[in-house]
This record gives C-alpha cells, structure tokens and sequence, in this order.
C-alpha cells in the first residue's frame, strides 16, 4: 500500500553511488570503535560499582542513580565482544535471538543512561538548593529506579520488534530488515523518542545547570552553606550535561533525519550520504557513555577518589600476602 514505508535500504535502481560502500564503512567504524570502549568501559563500570556498594548506603547524594547508570553501561559494554566479532567477520553465529537481545541492550542502555544523568543532576541540583528537603530520599530513590528500568526496558521493546528475520544467513544489528510500518505509525515512535529521549532530559539539565550556577550566586541560603560542596555539585550537574550533550544530542538530532532516508523522501544523493554516514557516528558517540561515565565519577566527586584510594590501598596488602605465601 502507499501509505507503508519499509526502512530498509532502498532499491538497487534508487541507490546512491556512496551508499554501496555504506555497509563497509559502517563495519569498520563500529569495530574500531566498540574495540576502544571495551576495555576503559569494562574496567571503569566494575570498578564503580565495586566502591558505589561501598558506601550506597551511607550518603543521600544520588548514589543509587550512579550505581544503576554503572549497571547500565556494564551491560551494553558485556555485549560489545558480541557485536566487535561481528562487525570484523561480517558473520553472525550466535542466533537470531541473541542478535536481537544484543540490539535491544543498545537501546536499553542509551536511553537507561539518559534517565539516570538526568536524576543525578536534578538531585545534585536540589542539594545545593534545599539539602534539609531531600536528605532522607533513598526509599523514593529507590522507586525511581525501578521506575525508570520497567519503562525504559518496556518502551525500547519496539526496537527489536520493528526488526524482522535476516535476509541472508549471519546478518544481525543493522543489517537487519525493518518491518513494514505505517507512516503515521512511524511518526510516533519517533517523536516519543525524540521527545522522552531528548526534549524532556535536555531542558532538565539545562534547567539543573542554570539553577545550580545561580545558587552559586547566593550569599545565605537555607540550602548548603560550603561553597566548595556547590562547587562539586556544579562540577557533577555540569559533566551530566556534557555527556549528555556530546553522547545523546547528536544521535537524536539525525534519527529523524535518517528516517527521511530511509523512507525514501529524501532523494539528493550528497544529502543521503551525508545523513547516514553521520548517524553510524552518532551511534558510536552513544556508546561512548560507558568509557566516559566512570572517568565523570572519578573527577566529579572527592568520595568517589577518596574510597577507591581506601579500597586499592587495602587490597594491595592481600596481593603482597597471597604472592609472599606462594613464593
């Protein structure tokens, strides 16, 4: 019917010359990229979570939302061997499923991290502003979280559901052929995306950057009386936003962009390339979440350092130990 559209790739006779050279370029960048992330993100995320379960329960500065955004990226970064091997042999062996598990943890992670850079910049920023209102929020923390997983893990089912079988056999992730899908339909699965996964998260950090600057400004509050601790919450609110804005921003801005491609309304073939070669790097820049978050933890937050600084200096000792006893 005319009103359907299959986002997939378009016809042989409507192919632009740049686009038979897509697939391989896409290959390429993914490998190499996914194989830089792997390692710092693996590293950094375990690390976290192994001072965060330290001390969870000892402060009410959103540590709970740190921890879960560790968890998320540790997930996407367990599926990365899967997705490195594949885009370095062109072969997916492991199943249909597991293909479109590891697709879905893709979408799962970009848009869990979102949730929970958001919450730890409005709690940052409601700290500096009104401390004695939220000191005892861990139980609502808590719900929060569970409410941000079930609706993150419910609403990106439609990303793997939107996919169909592989066309040819060992294809998976991007190579796979989209569902024919009304247009309507279309529209509002990405203006929900768009509007949950970007509109709202941006004007809250925005909004958190802007309020945490101008508490600065006061003399007396009734909030936090240490400038320096608004100074760390800025520091923590401010590389919310810069994550944000350099990992997430971009892949929003050319999603719609690369539906017009897809759908076929876009017909320039400069145009086409350009959108789509730029949203394979988008993707990769929504990965890079899990390499930079830790590094955001470490510089942003003294406590971070100083119980990792604790936590190593007291595993040194048993290393010493082990290794003396088996000598």
């Amino acid at each position: 019917p005319a009103n359907y559209q299959r986002w997939t790739r378009s016809s042989p006779e409507s192919i632009c010359p740049g686009e038979v050279t897509l697939h391989e370029y896409q290959h390429h960048v993914y490998a190499v990229v996914y194989s830089i992330i792997l390692a710092p993100g693996l590293l950094g995320n375990v690390l976290a979570l192994w001072v965060f379960r330290i001390y969870v329960r000892e402060t009410k500065r959103g540590v709970v939302f740190m921890m879960n955004l560790a968890v998320a990226d540790l997930l996407q970064v367990l599926s990365l061997p899967l997705r490195i091997y594949y885009y370095l042999n062109n072969n997916w062996p492991f199943g249909h499923p597991l293909c479109l598990f590891s697709f879905y943890l893709k979408y799962v992670n970009m848009y869990a991290s979102i949730y929970f850079l958001g919450l730890i910049s409005v709690r940052r920023c409601q700290l500096t502003v009104n401390p004695l209102m939220y000191k005892n929020k861990q139980k609502g923390d808590i719900l929060k979280c569970v409410f941000g997983w079930v609706f993150v893990c419910v609403t990106c089912i439609a990303f793997p559901l939107l996919r169909g079988s592989p066309r040819n056999p060992g294809e998976c992730f991007s190579e796979l052929p989209t569902k024919k899908i009304n247009v309507l339909t279309a529209s509002v699965l990405i203006t929900f995306a768009e509007l949950m996964g970007f509109i709202i998260p941006l004007i809250v950090v925005v909004s958190c950057s802007i309020s945490t600057v101008l508490s600065l400004k006061e003399v007396t509050t009734e909030g936090v009386q240490d400038f320096g601790e608004k100074q760390r919450a800025l520091k923590m609110v401010l590389c919310c936003a810069v994550v944000f804005l350099l990992c997430f921003a971009p892949y929003h801005i050319t999603l719609p962009l690369d539906f017009l491609v897809k759908a076929g309304a876009l017909k320039d073939c400069a145009t086409r390339n350009t959108i789509q070669r730029s949203h394979i790097i988008t993707l990769c820049l929504a990965s890079l979440n899990c390499a930079f978050d830790p590094i955001m933890y470490y510089f942003t937050s003294d406590e971070f350092r100083r119980r990792l600084s604790n936590e190593t200096t007291r595993v040194r000792p048993n290393v010493r130990v082990s290794v003396t006893a088996r000598c």
